[in-house]
């Protein structure tokens, strides 16, 4: 289970995240991939502050296909703005410095939906998961859940208590929850590092009878209104997977 202390100041998880479902056009999902991590991350990093939290692909068996998920960390709330505030200069209300950069997603996909997230405390940055390397999953667990209004930061951290230790023995790991912003506190969006298949075959499989995932299952239908778990898999790029963040070396179709 990861906790970050929060009698330390330091450990309190004080950035912004943009969440995103990307909807793919046709077979592109592995060249768009890598144009977001190698062709957008660096420059984004160096210009805007903002770093890749984790780009994945989503399993198609169990969600919306081809689809990618991006989570992109800010600074902070201020430091978003300033992004958003530069981003929407041009006259179609896009930074026109980003011209060939957009058009060549343009090829690759054809929309999404997009939230912004506010972490939990105690929910750790992308540097400080990556602080000994890469975070070692087969497929990460993503889980988006509705709750009545004014109860989500709460049942974050009820998820922390009960569910990353009703699933500890199966070896996943809390990497990520976070609420929506954008909403009345009733969204969640929750990220399990699942270390190998079987790993996630043996929750599914024991869920009905495992006394830990049993109780927690009860205690989760008091609170939550719906939830939805799809399957992600790494982008060869993604900071979760490599240990680090994609850097201007890594590009091999693009120029600036």
């Amino acid at each position: 289970m990861v906790a970050s202390d929060p009698a330390d100041p330091a450990a309190v998880n004080a950035h912004a995240y943009i969440h995103e479902f990307v909807d793919i056009t046709g077979p592109h999902r592995a060249e768009y991939l890598h144009h977001m991590a190698a062709n957008w991350s660096p420059q984004a990093q160096e210009t805007r502050s903002q770093k890749l939290f984790g780009i994945w692909a989503v399993l198609g068996s169990t969600g919306r296909w081809p689809q990618v998920v991006n989570l992109w960390e800010e600074e902070d709330w201020h430091g978003l703005a300033a992004s958003f505030e530069g981003e929407t200069v041009g006259a179609g209300r896009q930074d026109p410095d980003l011209a060939r950069w957009w058009r060549a997603a343009a090829d690759y996909r054809s929309g999404g939906v997009d939230r912004l997230l506010e972490p939990a405390p105690w929910s750790p940055p992308v540097d400080r998961l990556c602080v000994d390397g890469p975070v070692r999953a087969a497929c990460t667990a993503h889980d988006l859940i509705r709750v009545e209004q004014g109860g989500a930061a709460e049942h974050l951290d009820t998820i922390r208590a009960g569910a990353a230790v009703a699933l500890e023995p199966f070896g996943w790991r809390l990497v990520g929850a976070f609420t929506n912003a954008l909403r009345d506190d009733d969204e969640c969006v929750v990220l399990w590092a699942v270390p190998t298949w079987s790993a996630w075959a043996d929750v599914q499989a024991a869920r009905r009878t495992d006394e830990g995932l049993r109780s927690w299952t009860i205690e989760a239908r008091e609170r939550e209104l719906d939830r939805e778990r799809i399957l992600l898999v790494d982008g060869p790029l993604s900071p979760l997977h490599t240990g680090r963040q994609p850097r201007r070396s890594d590009r091999t179709d693009w120029t600036d």
